[in-house]
């Protein structure tokens, strides 16, 4: 197998700061970033997922954060934009991805659907060895996580092939 046909994990979590990671066929961190703009809109949507195009590889195995419908504040018409867009782009370009909705990737990562993004510190740490400082990045490894159990799911907890399960896959 080539480098270019190597299967990677991918996990986006679409914010202003977006977070981005891309896992290795051995599920180790290759990229770990948040993707930001300083761009107004819509040019800064336009470049997070440019940037998101540019680091995909065709063979990868995508999962993208879902919207958070009850979410308020100023950010969430961005994050609806900017979510739609990716999608579109991956769409487009003939990406295939799986859809997580928050809940999932809450339950996944701590057996807690409700779960406050701190309370996901600990239990990242504890079954990956995992910790970043930003809630987004952290987002995102659980999401490259999420894909890279679906192809290598031995040993998981019975929850977490219940949310794997569960995952919506857009046709």
């Amino acid at each position: 197998m080539t480098k270019d046909s190597e299967i990677r994990f991918v996990g986006i979590d679409p914010s202003t700061k977006t977070g981005f990671v891309i896992l290795d066929s051995n599920g180790e961190v290759l990229v770990e970033e948040e993707i930001r703009s300083k761009a107004k809109d819509p040019a800064r949507m336009i470049e997070i997922a440019k940037d998101i195009k540019a680091q995909l590889k065709p063979n990868d195995k995508i999962i993208i954060e879902g919207f958070a419908y009850g979410a308020r504040g100023n950010a969430v018409d961005f994050q609806y934009g900017l979510g739609w867009l990716i999608r579109a782009m991956m769409y487009s370009e003939k990406f295939a991805y799986t859809e997580a909705t928050p809940s999932q990737l809450k339950k996944f990562i701590s057996n807690r659907g409700n779960a406050k993004k701190e309370d996901l510190v600990l239990p990242l740490f504890k079954k990956w060895g995992y910790e970043n400082h930003s809630d987004n990045i952290r987002d995102a490894y659980g999401l490259a996580r999420m894909a890279y159990s679906m192809y290598n799911p031995k040993g998981l907890a019975g929850y977490e092939i219940d949310v794997l399960k569960k995952m919506v896959r857009p046709s």
